[in-house]
């Protein structure tokens, strides 16, 4: 059995980094600090054309070197600039008519204070780690000439199975993944200098893009 698709508007931001926000009670938030690049529209997708209805939008101006021939030619197609990042989001086919090629998303109908959004991004990488940073193992003994202070340890049976099990959790890379963070509060927007504030923090590092939409999840206070 398929699950149902959600539709769900999204924009594209900037992380620029963390900060604190003072609200009108006089507490102090940390916050993260969010520019929303362009989100133009590149491309509408239709169901008797491609099989779904979904909306292109398109971020981060750069030059013609940065941009491989296919992009370019999209692009150059609907006369828009060198949008070097795309992304599609699933819109209902009546709903299609809202949005035109050329044309930049408002993010006012998705970045509403005090309302919830996720966010999604790729993590930021720590390379390869053990046992007790990746999976908060615990660690072996310190006295008695322990020589497993920090090692996974025992990994499997000798004569049965005889061999490692898949799935097993050993060191290995850890970040640089997509992850998705949940209901996140949006503090403030400011549609002129197009400032996100967002409650609590996001992944990635300072000057990745990153995707938001509204909140899927019901939030329960």
């Amino acid at each position: 059995m398929t699950k149902p698709l959600r539709f769900r508007p999204e924009v594209l931001a900037k992380k620029l980094g963390m900060t604190e926000y003072f609200n009108n009670d006089g507490d102090a938030v940390s916050v993260t600090v969010m520019e929303l690049t362009e989100n133009i529209v590149t491309d509408i997708k239709t169901s008797s054309k491609h099989g779904y209805s979904a909306v292109q939008i398109g971020s981060k101006i750069k030059k013609d070197k940065h941009l491989t021939k296919g992009q370019l030619g999209h692009l150059k197609k609907n006369s828009l600039p060198n949008l070097s990042s795309l992304k599609e989001f699933r819109v209902k086919p009546e709903e299609l008519d809202k949005y035109k090629v050329g044309e930049a998303i408002d993010a006012s109908t998705i970045l509403i204070p005090q309302e919830y959004v996720d966010v999604s991004g790729i993590s930021i990488g720590k390379g390869f780690q053990g046992m007790v940073k990746l999976y908060q193992k615990k660690r072996g003994p310190k006295s008695h000439g322990s020589k497993s202070y920090r090692q996974p340890g025992s990994i499997g049976a000798h004569t049965y199975p005889g061999r490692v099990l898949p799935g097993k959790k050993m060191p290995s890379r850890m970040g640089n993944e997509q992850i998705t963070v949940r209901n996140l509060q949006v503090v403030e927007y400011d549609k002129e200098k197009n400032i996100l504030l967002l409650k609590g923090g996001v992944p990635g590092i300072e000057g990745s893009l990153l995707t938001i939409k509204p909140a899927i999840k019901k939030w329960n206070p």
